[in-house]
């Protein structure tokens, strides 16, 4: 079986000579990367839409502007 590493600040760790503690904060450090990541792709999603939405409201209240001329 080939052993597990991991690279951190450039340096290779086997995870075989982890603690119990070093794998779980480890495990908790690649969550929350993984949610982090998931959370700007989100925010993201949101930004676009909110502006889309700002648009619609935006052109939507010229036309009723312009009508109103």
């Amino acid at each position: 079986m080939e052993d597990k590493t991991i690279t951190i600040d450039d340096k290779e760790y086997s995870l075989e000579d982890f603690t119990d503690d070093q794998k779980t904060w480890l495990y908790h450090v690649q969550d929350l990367d993984a949610k982090l990541a998931s959370a700007r792709f989100n925010f993201d999603q949101l930004t676009v839409s909110r502006e889309a939405f700002a648009e619609k409201l935006a052109a939507s209240l010229e036309k009723k502007l312009e009508a109103a001329e």
